[in-house]
């Protein structure tokens, strides 16, 4: 248990900071639901919307540290392969 006033604020800090993590991860993972629910429907245009509305709020996410930018582009990537063989 934090005994000091800083350490007391850092748990209140971290407690806040966890909480606007927690949001921002939920938005991506739904972002993402949308675009996967798209794909398995087989419906191009609404997947290729989908990904369009997803990739910015995945590298935002990246850009907010909330998921490491290695990870966002392999997301981006594959997600945008995938699309891209629905229109075959």
């Amino acid at each position: 248990m934090a005994n000091t006033p800083s350490a007391k604020k850092a748990t209140r800090k971290i407690a806040a900071r966890t909480a606007i993590n927690k949001s921002r991860r939920s938005r991506v993972r739904t972002f993402i639901r949308k675009v996967e629910e798209a794909i398995t429907a087989g419906d191009h245009s609404a997947a290729f919307a989908a990904l369009k509305a997803a990739e910015p709020e995945i590298h935002r996410a990246a850009g907010k540290g909330i998921v490491h930018a290695n990870l966002a582009a392999r997301k981006v990537s594959r997600l945008n392969s995938r699309v891209k063989a629905l229109a075959v």
